[in-house]
């Protein structure tokens, strides 16, 4: 055994080297020789049984030394073992453990292993029979003739069987499941072993063999290894106990498991792969062992530690054959016992490390457990990551020890995503979330584990520290960490703050209540690709700002959209670095669709031919690429812009509404009404065959609010937002039609016709007339009502000053730096039962607007709208708000135009946002408030969406 390999002097190599001797002399007798009976070359084979790496040449140099010590007056002794004696090289895979009851003394048998014995024959010195593939199959005897094939049976024995059996064996016994041939019930496919098994099953299927082929193993090798051994795991008569298994885990992992982990992430920085190779069901192994290593800090559990460095873990959950178990108190090991009963159990482990800062060495067990009440997973990370490294833990760091710097920081940063997924799942543990139902919920692709069990573990992770600025977009991900986790309960210490905050900010979906997005349905109306985004109209006058003189406004207008983008791409891209916030938006919206090298070469041709890939499939390929946009962006719903004055986009409503997926949420324009406009509303009511009356301008929108269903009524207001002095009351003036139009029906949006108003790229509807007037009827007597009446609110954006340069068209308009707040607090004041929802584009005037907000129940203040989207802006405003308003306010909507800006602008918004509220927090904590997670994620709900969402439902009628 290895005991008996350990040095020279051991009875066992003495007695082997005796046995030998007495050979040699009875070989080298006159008389009575003594013949060998293997014709292949005469000699005798040592052949051991026990698994010590390189067991024949250690044999040989321990008899070669005791030859040369006890024998030194025989030199034919020494020569005999050189020509006559092959110490062969082997590896065992037999598995014999004890019948129950029998002491130790009678085996419980398992059916032979394909690989039960592999002997290494370089110089074909076995003897001939052996060689026999039908008695080799007999015996599961596997004859090598190199050392690279030796080495590739033991690479997949301590990769395939080793490793899953140690994945399988720390989670089994953590929840009650003491022998492995538990996994052989699997009758229902919902039970604790059916879960268990599907776990390895994917362990070996999405890591191990991935990671063997890669190092050059044989796919079919290895098939054949794992085909053999699950096999023996599922058979009755193989049970071994589980706690037996766990023995030396904290070592076991970096040998067993290691392999295949560096195999992983050696394979993918060759390709410079963006998934992190690692799965969720590695890091749930490592997990599991860190788990199983954690001492309890249940004084009911505590035993008295003893010299040999034991202590007392505490069981997962009791099963209900643990609870009505008979027995109380078993011994597993050597001084090592259980009591399922109590729920406790005992294990060794002696590995040091220096962890966390602190400068002296600890075992890891006592590094796990130096936390009086679990943490969040960010307090475990380099707990985690000193094991991994570790040469006696993970034995991982020869993955950083490389000559080359990127592949380094690749293979570190991939490493630090997999430290922290395990963290991620260590910190559910040891908080109290159920082993199995973990698995559950991985192998169902819940919550995060979009993929099961083989989802890349960067998506449990949480948000890495180099993230954790307001400099690097934060994209959405879904949460690892779900709601009903025990985690969430649990308080948040202030060293845990800034990974916790970034990280349930980065997993909120968003509500984003104001755009002026439309739906794939809508046609030319929705807005994608990049030609869109580069002359959107940021991009248009931040163009003009350094335009050749030769470019006029005119002149480039009268372009087509893609002759646009080249100029502008040209400019801001090319000739000067993207740097401005509009074109860093369009970077980090390429970056996000996998456009990184494309940007890298300056490709313009080959990212259109990226959108050109989607386009090809017609709708589908929009909606296709809509719903993947929706998806990194983190966007639940967006609120559109849907103006009753467009004749483009009136084919869309009427005479049918055309489907949009819920995705869509529509919001009416109703800028005329408010302004007190009459002409326009006028036109607008007979070309649609409505009566000029106040009562049909009810029914005119009361029938757009049936058809278009919106979530609010809206208008923008320009800088001159105020309340003139009454022009009068009653009926329209001039009206002298009472009946309805029925010609005007078949075209209900001429108006848009008349009036010129015609908006393609919807922009012109902002330059409607929509100064507020308090005293007109449309008002008083149209609007408020229909607002009452069918409990809409009305949104405002307040502060714009349109066409300061007209030639730019869209890109031409500016604000004003202080926009007239009275009115907003009239019209809170004076319609109490109507909600309003509000944003300034001036930064001026924000303060007074949380002031307002504070005062009328009736009044949500949103967003950072237009020129105040810009992250220092964005940063100075939130900060004033949550410090003003706490919670009660949406931090951010996107105004976005084209789909694509859905993912710039709300990455860039959730870097600032969480930076904002981790000083928040922590000015709360140094307070003497300690929030849990839970609560946390509920704020953060609320700032992206929640309040608006409570806002709406607040009836004030």
């Amino acid at each position: 055994t290895e005991a008996g390999l350990q040095n020279a002097t051991n009875q066992s190599m003495l007695d082997l080297t005796e046995l030998l001797f007495k050979v040699y002399t009875r070989m080298s007798a006159a008389t009575d020789i003594l013949q060998c009976p293997n014709p292949n070359n005469g000699k005798i084979c040592i052949i051991n049984t026990d698994n010590v790496p390189n067991n024949g040449d250690v044999i040989r140099d321990h008899v070669m030394q005791n030859g040369r010590d006890i024998h030194s007056d025989n030199e034919g002794f020494t020569d005999f073992l050189q020509s006559k004696v092959a110490f062969l090289n082997t590896m065992v895979d037999r598995i014999t453990s004890s019948r129950p009851n029998s002491n130790g003394l009678v085996p419980l048998c398992e059916p032979l292993p394909m690989k039960a014995l592999v002997i290494c024959d370089p110089g074909r010195d076995l003897p001939s029979w052996m060689s026999n593939d039908e008695t080799q199959s007999k015996f599961g005897v596997k004859i090598r003739h190199n050392s690279k094939e030796l080495e590739c049976d033991i690479a997949l024995k301590l990769r395939v069987a080793n490793g899953t059996h140690t994945a399988v064996a720390h989670v089994m016994a953590l929840s009650s499941l003491v022998n492995t041939e538990a996994l052989c019930d699997v009758s229902s496919p919902t039970s604790p072993s059916a879960n268990v098994l599907a776990y390895v099953d994917s362990l070996y299927q999405s890591q191990i063999l991935p990671a063997a082929v890669s190092d050059g193993i044989s796919a079919e090798e290895t098939k054949a290894t794992w085909a053999d051994w699950r096999q023996r795991l599922l058979h009755p008569k193989f049970g071994l106990s589980t706690f037996f298994i766990t023995q030396n885990g904290a070592a076991k992992c970096g040998i067993r498991l290691g392999p295949t982990m560096k195999g992983l992430i050696n394979a993918s920085a060759e390709t410079n792969g963006r998934e992190n190779p690692l799965s969720v069901s590695m890091a749930f192994a490592v997990a599991a062992i860190l788990r199983f290593l954690t001492p309890s800090s249940n004084t009911a559990f505590k035993k008295p530690e003893n010299q040999n460095g034991i202590y007392t873990g505490w069981l997962d959950t009791l099963s209900d054959d643990a609870a009505g178990s008979s027995e109380d108190t078993v011994s597993y090991a050597d001084g090592l016992r259980y009591n399922l009963r109590e729920g406790w159990y005992e294990f060794r482990c002696s590995m040091k490390l220096i962890s966390n800062g602190v400068q002296r060495e600890m075992t890891l067990p006592e590094a796990l457990s130096k936390f009086k009440e679990p943490r969040q997973p960010s307090a475990y990370h380099d707990i985690v990551k000193n094991y991994l490294l570790h040469p006696l833990g993970g034995n991982l760091q020869s993955l950083l020890d490389c000559a080359d710097d990127d592949e380094a920081l690749f293979k570190s940063t991939t490493l630090d995503a997999f430290v922290s997924a395990v963290s991620v799942l260590y910190a559910r543990m040891v908080s109290g979330d159920n082993m199995i139902q973990l698995l559950v919920e991985m192998l169902q692709g819940d919550h995060a584990c979009t993929s099961g069990l083989e989802t890349s573990c960067q998506f449990i992770a949480e948000v890495p520290l180099h993230v954790q600025d307001s400099v690097t977009p934060l994209h959405y991900s879904v949460s690892p960490i779900p709601t009903d986790s025990s985690l969430m309960n649990r308080k948040v210490k202030a060293a845990d703050i800034h990974s916790v905050v970034w990280s349930e900010v980065r997993g909120q979906e968003v509500i984003d209540l104001h755009t002026h997005l439309l739906p794939p349905s809508h046609g030319a109306l929705c807005l994608w690709g990049i030609d869109e985004m580069l002359t959107y109209h940021y991009l248009v006058s931040e163009y003009f700002m350094t335009a050749p003189a030769d470019i006029t406004p005119e002149g480039f207008f009268a372009m087509n959209k893609n002759h646009q983008a080249d100029l502008i791409w040209e400019s801001l891209f090319i000739q000067r670095s993207p740097i401005s916030e509009a074109t860093r938006g369009v970077l980090t919206t390429l970056q996000a669709l996998g456009l990184q090298s494309d940007v890298d070469n300056r490709d313009l041709d080959a990212i259109r031919k990226f959108y050109d890939g989607f386009r090809e499939e017609g709708l589908k390929g929009v909606e296709k690429f809509v719903g993947e946009v929706y998806r990194i962006a983190g966007v639940r719903y967006a609120l559109m812009t849907n103006i009753p004055f467009d004749s483009n986009e009136a084919q869309h409503w009427r005479p049918m509404k055309k489907e949009y997926p819920e995705t869509f949420k529509s919001a009416l324009r109703v800028d005329p009404l408010l302004a007190g406009d009459r002409k326009t509303v006028e036109n607008a009511l007979r070309a649609s065959g409505y009566s000029t009356s106040l009562e049909d301008a009810r029914k005119y929108l009361h029938d757009w609010c049936d058809t278009m269903k919106p979530e609010y009524l809206m208008a923008s207001t320009p800088h001159d937002f105020s309340l003139p002095p009454s022009e009068g009351g009653g009926t329209l003036s001039g009206v002298t039609k009472k009946g309805v139009n029925e010609s005007s029906l078949q075209s209900p949006f001429a108006f848009a016709d008349l009036t010129g108003n015609d908006c393609n790229d919807c922009e012109a509807t902002d330059n409607l007339p929509s100064i507020i007037n308090e005293t007109s009827d449309f008002l008083t007597e149209v609007l408020m009502p229909v607002c009452e009446e069918r409990d809409l609110p009305l949104a405002l954006k307040i502060g714009a000053h349109r066409s300061v340069n007209p030639a730019l068209l869209s890109a031409g308009d500016g604000l004003v730096a202080f926009a007239d707040t009275n009115s907003l607090a009239r019209l809170c004041g004076r319609f109490p039962k109507v909600r309003f929802l509000a944003t300034f584009l001036s930064r001026n005037n924000q303060q007074e607007a949380c002031v307002l907000a504070s005062k009328f129940r009736n009044l949500h203040i949103y967003g950072c709208w237009w020129f105040c989207n810009n992250p220092s802006i964005i940063k100075e405003i939130t900060q004033m708000r949550v410090e003003m308003l706490g919670t009660a306010f949406t931090a951010q909507h996107s105004d976005a135009r084209v789909v694509d800006q859905l993912i710039y602008k709300w990455s860039h918004s959730r870097a600032v946002i969480a930076k904002v509220l981790v000083t928040e927090y922590e000015k709360a904590i140094a307070s003497g408030w300690r929030p849990t997670r839970k609560e946390i994620r509920r704020d953060v709900g609320r700032l992206f969406g929640g309040s608006f969402s409570e806002f709406m439902t607040k009836s004030l009628k």
